[in-house]
Formats: C-alpha cells, sequence, structure tokens
C-alpha cells in the first residue's frame, strides 16, 4: 500500500503546493516512486508547478526526477452508484490508478472546505498542516483568548481533522501522523514568534499534532515556481556555487524530510 501523505489547511497562502513541490521531488530522488494529486480544481497551483517543471525540462533538454502527476479523471453520469457524490468516485478513481505504482501518493488540498478535501484528510496516514507564523493563521487551528492568549478551543480545520481521525478509527486504519508546519519565520526572537510558538505547543498536547520548522520566508521560493524547479535542482541547471542562503534553505528540506519521519526515508542530499 502506497503511504499517502496530505498536504491540508483551509486558508490560501500558507506554503502548501512549495511543501508538496519540495517533498515529492525529495523522494523522487532519494528513488521512491511519487504519485501526486492536485485537489484544487481551480486554481491548481501545486499542478502548474510540475507543468512548469516538465516545460522547463524540456526547453532546457535537462532530465529532472518527475512525480507521476495525475489530474482527476472524469467520469460519466453512468459511473457513478445512485447516492454516491461524483467527486468521490473521480478521487477513487485517481487513487486506485496510482496506488499499484507508488510507494507515496502526495495530495495537494485546496485552501477552503471542499468534499475533496474532507475525503483525501480522510485518507491521509501523514498530514501536514502548513501555517504562516503568525495568530491569523493560528485562528485556523484554535480560538485564542485575547487578553490571556490561552486556547479556548479547536476551531473549524481542526475540527475537520477530528472527524476525520474518528473515520479512520471506526474503519480500523492506522491513525493520523498530523504536522504542522511553522512557515515563513523570522530569523529573530520576536515577540510575537514566540507566543505563536508557546500557543502550538499548548495546542498540540490538547489535540495531538507535532510540530515542526517550514520554510523561512526566502525570495528563492518565489523565483523558483514559474520553472518549476526546487532546492534539490539548482546545481542540475548549473548553478555551480550556491549561495549561504540556498545552503540554509536546502538545509531546511532536508530538515522537513526528518521531521516527517516517513516510512523507510532517511534523507541524503
Amino acid at each position: 500500500m502506497a503511504h499517502i501523505i496530505v498536504v491540508g489547511n483551509e486558508k490560501g497562502g500558507s506554503g502548501k503546493s512549495t511543501t508538496c513541490m519540495h517533498v515529492a521531488t525529495a523522494l523522487v530522488r532519494l528513488g521512491f516512486r511519487v504519485g501526486a494529486l492536485d485537489l484544487d480544481l481551480r486554481q491548481r497551483s501545486f499542478g502548474r508547478y510540475v507543468e512548469n517543471r516538465l516545460a522547463f525540462a524540456e526547453s532546457s533538454g535537462l532530465s529532472l526526477p518527475m512525480p507521476d502527476y495525475r489530474v482527476l479523471p472524469e467520469v460519466e453520469e453512468s459511473e457513478v452508484p445512485e447516492g454516491e457524490n461524483p467527486l468521490d468516485v473521480r478521487m477513487a478513481k485517481a487513487m486506485a490508478a496510482l496506488e499499484p505504482v507508488s510507494d507515496f501518493i502526495l495530495i495537494d488540498c485546496p485552501g477552503s472546505h471542499t468534499r475533496l478535501s474532507q475525503v483525501a484528510h480522510s485518507l491521509a496516514d501523514t498530514l501536514v498542516t502548513p501555517l504562516n507564523d503568525s495568530f491569523v493563521d493560528f485562528d485556523l487551528l484554535a480560538r485564542i483568548d485575547p487578553e490571556t492568549g490561552k486556547v479556548k478551543g479547536p476551531s473549524i480545520y481542526a475540527e475537520m481533522v477530528w472527524s476525520a481521525r474518528q473515520f479512520r478509527a471506526q474503519a480500523g486504519l492506522k491513525p493520523i501522523d498530523w504536522i504542522v508546519l511553522r512557515n515563513r519565520l523570522g530569523a529573530q526572537q520576536m515577540h510575537n514568534k514566540k507566543k505563536v510558538g508557546a500557543a502550538l505547543e499548548d495546542l498540540s498536547r490538547r489535540i495531538g499534532f507535532r510540530v515542526a520548522a517550514g520554510f523561512s520566508e526566502r525570495v528563492i521560493f518565489r523565483e523558483l515556481f514559474p520553472r518549476g524547479l526546487t532546492l534539490l535542482d539548482l546545481r542540475d541547471t548549473g548553478v555551480e556555487q550556491l549561495s549561504l542562503s540556498n545552503i540554509a534553505a536546502r538545509q531546511e528540506v532536508r530538515d522537513l524530510l526528518i521531521e516527517l519521519k516517513l516510512p523507510g526515508v532517511k534523507p541524503d542530499f
């Protein structure tokens, strides 16, 4: 069975597609077969990232490691059993096609609450939730008392993950390993950064997720998207000398792979 990694957060701009592409590429470079789906049927940032990569590789004559990216297949009305949701059928067909040929399947969810996102979360062996390091994004996970800073209770997204966990438990599946990534961390020990960190640690004990450092705010991440590249590809494109910032960013990718604790994965790039 393929290990399913879902990258989800019901808020846009948190770095989901960047996280997906770097994790997928890293796993392919380590010799794994990686399937990929983008469930944001409108914006398709992850899908566009892969398309940009294919186009750049073809135009430059490079052989870049690629995940096996698939679009959700269309289904005829006759293919949808009575009482079932057509989106469920499309998702099931995509997963059935990828399962036999993948060690890992990476699924990028939209920055909103959708039927497909709900289904994907119930399938997750590993759930990665990128979060910009601010209380604006933290509000997606929990409500905070503005006076004391104490966590008052889980919010909408955390409740959706809880429902997915209950579904898996009832189906006899193993629990979801949930990791919250603190993206766009500032280099300085700012007061707000410390408060967000303390609130996340408090919440992690209450609702059961692990906290990990994600990607810092770096221009390089935005510059790589149009060519579909990741930080692991720079030397393949002729960059001989990496800047200190790029070296630090590569280390962040390696640290993320270690933090995910995926079966059989030992980062050596």
